[in-house]
């Protein structure tokens, strides 16, 4: 008989454990020590920063997670130091730094780092990295120091800035709360700032290192370098930002509103002729599409068309198609995909196109004026597809369509999709990403207007990468950046993400979404694969995203409600109207037990099934696990364990 999981593969799908973290307070100031790095740097509760951190990246922008050694901290009254090195090794080649990092009762911060490579060590960017928070900071003022001592006022961008929108950093200031200012200062190099919502973090990025500047570039052998950022703060101090308060969140249901996007389900080639063995299981699950992805550089092109072909009859589902083409002859490729596919008697609703050269990282300013290879493109797949819908755009992220937009006048629906390990790959990053992708979906509307607008893939893992070979090998199941297989798609992280992006596309207005595929790195059903899958190797069975993809497969189009979340970083919600009465989703993004209060469910009595880790194990063995998982509730308050995801359901 197979043990029953850890606790840490119920909640991540690994046994590797979630970092620790420390509140770190010195006055009105706090801050969170994680890994050595500060995040939610607050002042009076409310958030000035979310992150100062030394960062290390390797020559692909992969991110080292550093060895701490000779950890040492500090608390009085008066405020906190704290003292490390960090080691950074990859591929023969070793960095060291050492950091200090102070908090002082009147609301000053500083974290300084000196850095030594012990070998040449090759890089994209080793030094720090400043965030700015999105929400109270998108489209207002700040004062910018540039590097000549020169002050000018600007603003946070409100779109999403393709380019980087301050340049020649040595100093930000922005207004925390009224009559409270917030100044940052960095030393040590030249700074400048990206919009981080590109690659859907929720943040403004000031980083070290220009990219205008050639990457990756050395650091010599035995030289050291220093660096630094301060914080401090101009106004009355005393005046409180925001109340401590209680942690209950309110969640209050509202209106009718427009309907829920479709939702659809990614497939790949690869995995396409696999889904025979599970037909039974996947015929719980009602996807409104399934985006079949097709590099027909990768595969046998025939197998892969009548592998979608048979997967489509299983879900019994219309067929998206998409296809990276090599690109050096476009019409002769469509064309001959075409014809191998009336071979093999598929028929596709929709198809999206892109050459593999668009698979790549865009560097921000590149100018693209000349549209003829989009032009031709276009109408290769048009002639050689004429009934489906054509889509294009990107692939990759949306900082690739952001900075390289085609002529979307040719185009049915646009397309991008998103990654939620690109910068980060720590527990909380993951969910943060979810607060940015209204910014994302406000942002494409202003590209391309009231084209249908498709997310596709939405994924914690990254598909495909635009930096170096492709995304990075995760064997060991680990928090790894950029990687395809994130652990946490198998676990009650994962179940909760899901259930908050599907929230947040509704909230944006996004036309459709492809969420989820039946197996694979991006699966809802484990499949055996050529990486550690911890307990369900041995149990098989079924994620807990299964369960929440099968209602928010469900409610493609369905009426939706109106939902305000007080805390919507800790919760998300959405409630839809369903052929029995209201349904309402829950999800709680933390790591903590989160109380919410319920309003606007009236009197109706409320059915109550809730997917977490007391009910995580017969939600793996069975496909109708979560709705046995009912549970009395009073339909006012109810507590959400970590990570849990609930359905609260009314009759008409």
């Amino acid at each position: 008989m197979t043990q029953s999981p850890t606790r840490a593969v119920k909640l991540f799908g690994t046994d590797e454990p979630p970092a620790e973290t420390r509140v770190l307070s010195a006055g009105p100031l706090s801050a969170e020590l994680d890994a050595g790095n500060l995040r939610y740097i607050c002042l009076n509760g409310r958030e000035a920063i979310r992150a100062i951190s030394y960062v290390v990246r390797d020559q692909y922008w992969g991110t080292y997670n550093p060895e701490i050694e000779d950890f040492e901290i500090e608390e009085s009254n008066g405020g906190f130091a704290v003292r490390y090195t960090g080691i950074c090794r990859g591929e023969g080649e070793e960095f060291r730094y050492s950091a200090a990092i102070t908090g002082h009762s009147n609301g000053a911060l500083t974290f300084e780092a000196e850095g030594m490579p012990v070998t040449d060590f090759l890089t994209n960017r080793t030094g720090f990295v400043v965030l700015h928070p999105v929400a109270g900071v998108s489209g207002f003022p700040a004062d910018v120091l540039d590097v000549e001592d020169k002050i000018t006022r600007t603003t946070f961008p409100e779109l999403i800035d393709p380019k980087q929108p301050i340049m020649d950093i040595r100093a930000l200031t922005h207004e925390v709360a009224p009559g409270i200012r917030a100044v940052c200062r960095m030393e040590g190099d030249t700074f400048e700032m990206e919009d981080q919502r590109n690659w859907t973090d929720a943040s403004y990025k000031t980083y070290v290192r220009p990219l205008g500047l050639p990457h990756p570039y050395k650091l010599p052998k035995g030289k050291s370098f220093r660096q630094s950022v301060t914080l401090s703060f101009e106004g009355e101090l005393s005046v409180p930002g925001v109340a401590a308060g209680t942690e209950t969140v309110t969640v209050s249901v509202g209106a009718e509103t427009g309907p829920a996007p479709q939702f659809g389900m990614a497939l790949e080639a690869r995995h396409a002729g696999t889904l025979a063995g599970h037909a039974d299981s996947l015929r719980h699950l009602a996807p409104s599409y399934l985006s079949c992805f097709h590099d027909v550089r990768d595969s046998n092109a025939l197998d892969a068309l009548r592998g979608f072909k048979a997967a489509g009859e299983i879900l019994g589902c219309e067929l998206g198609y998409e296809a990276v083409v090599p690109g050096e002859d476009v019409a002769t490729e469509l064309s001959e995909v075409a014809q191998l596919a009336a071979q093999a008697s598929v028929d596709f609703a929709s198809v999206a196109v892109t050459t593999a050269g668009d698979l790549g990282f865009v560097m921000p300013g590149t100018v693209f004026p000349d549209t003829r290879d989009f032009d031709t493109l276009y109408a290769a797949a048009r002639a050689a597809f004429p009934n489906a819908r054509l889509g294009g755009g990107n692939f990759v992220y949306f900082t690739e369509l952001n900075r390289k937009p085609p002529p979307f006048e040719q185009l049915d629906f646009v397309c991008h999709g998103t990654c939620a390990l690109v910068h980060a790959a720590d527990d909380r990053s993951v969910t943060e990403t979810l607060e940015c992708l209204p910014y994302i979906v406000k942002s494409g509307r202003a590209l391309f207007g009231a084209r249908h607008y498709r997310i596709s893939p939405a994924g914690i893992g990254s598909r495909t990468s635009p930096f170096g070979d492709g995304p990075p090998a995760n064997p060991d199941a680990r928090r790894v950046t950029m990687t395809r297989a994130d652990p946490r798609q198998r676990g009650l992280l994962g179940a909760a993400w899901h259930l908050g992006y599907a929230a947040r596309m509704i909230e944006a207005g996004v036309d459709s979404v492809t969420l989820g595929a039946p197996l694979g790195e991006f699966g809802l059903l484990h499949h055996q694969m050529d990486y550690r899958q911890p307990w369900y190797d041995g149990a098989g069975g079924f994620y807990p995203a299964f369960h929440v993809m099968r209602g928010v497969y469900g409610a493609s189009g369905a009426p939706c409600h109106t939902v305000d979340v007080s805390k919507p970083r800790n919760v998300q919600a959405m409630a839809l109207q369903s052929g029995l009465g209201l349904d309402l989703w829950l999800a709680n993004l933390t790591g903590e037990d989160t109380t919410v209060s319920l309003s606007g469910l009236g009197s109706a009595k409320v059915r109550l099934c809730v997917l977490d880790e007391e009910s995580f194990e017969i939600c793996a063995a069975d496909p109708d696990g979560f709705e046995k998982s009912e549970r009395p509730c009073d339909g006012q308050v109810l507590t959400l364990a970590p990570y849990a995801v609930a359905r609260l359901q009314t009759a008409i």
